[in-house]
């Protein structure tokens, strides 16, 4: 499915259902969750239109890197409670929300997450899914499922824990405490606050410096700093020097090296 709808300057159609898509523009692909009146919460239908957009993205030589957001006021407010509410034990554990989520999750591509505003939830187990999460002044981050007589279940309780640590994890899915953008950063949650108004300019300008480095460079990249939260020290490191032997024997490698010593900007081809 093509969230790309045809617009003048070719970018998505405004009201082409809950994800707006931006782009390609300079290596860059914006998706932006949209589903104000329900504060973005996380519909089955919204988390398939993502992983579509993301599908559609991978294919793509032309993007490079992925800008994901929402609006100013949230980022995403959690799952689609009323949704939630019809559902049965039966049908949360055949529901398909896992594997969406574990497909955003292996999307080889750089993704940069702009988080304004509340990320709750949901909401916050697919921002920590991003490589790296810039926080708007006013965002919020937490995991009250325990409110509502839940736990997390994607991702919230693992994925947390590694990123600010088993004290900060216990306190915000035991007591549902939220932690405010300066928290956020000073515990490894997020790399940058900046004002609201300048955070999604910020990703992009972040999103198109990675985009404009060697795309099979970022994507081995990418791929061996994750297997740091996924196997041994020992393991990770034979898949690091695995990952740099096969770029060894890539043109972009060769075209690099050659730019350097000529001392002008290397031209990638992704090959």
């Amino acid at each position: 499915m093509d969230s790309r709808a045809a617009s003048p300057d070719g970018d998505a159609d405004a009201d082409a259902g809950p994800l707006r898509t931006t782009g390609p523009r300079d290596g860059v692909q914006e998706l932006r969750l949209h589903r104000p009146a329900q504060r973005n919460a996380l519909s089955t239908e919204l988390l398939r239109t993502v992983v579509a957009a993301l599908d559609l993205a991978e294919q793509d030589p032309e993007v490079r890197c992925v800008v994901l957001t929402g609006g100013e006021q949230v980022f995403a407010a959690g799952a689609d409670l009323e949704e939630m509410a019809r559902k049965d034990m039966q049908a949360v554990l055949l529901e398909e929300r896992p594997a969406l989520f574990a497909r955003i999750a292996r999307f080889p591509k750089p993704l940069v997450a702009a988080v304004c505003g509340y990320a709750l939830g949901g909401g916050c187990e697919l921002a920590m899914l991003a490589d790296i999460v810039l926080a708007g002044e006013s965002a919020r981050f937490g995991q009250p499922e325990i409110n509502l007589g839940i736990m997390p279940g994607a991702g919230g309780t693992q994925r947390l824990t590694r990123a600010v640590g088993k004290s900060q994890a216990m306190r915000m899915v035991l007591a549902g405490e939220l932690l405010d953008a300066p928290q956020a950063l000073q515990y490894g949650l997020v790399a940058e606050v900046l004002p609201v108004e300048r955070c999604l300019e910020r990703a992009h300008e972040l999103a198109r410096h990675i985009a404009s480095k060697a795309p099979l460079a970022a994507r081995l990249a990418k791929e061996a700093v994750l297997q740091a939260f996924e196997t041994p020290l020992s393991a990770g490191l034979l898949l690091e020097r695995r990952n740099f032997v096969l770029l060894a024997g890539t043109e972009d490698r060769n075209e690099g090296v050659q730019a350097f010593l000529a001392k002008r900007a290397p031209s990638w081809r992704g090959r």
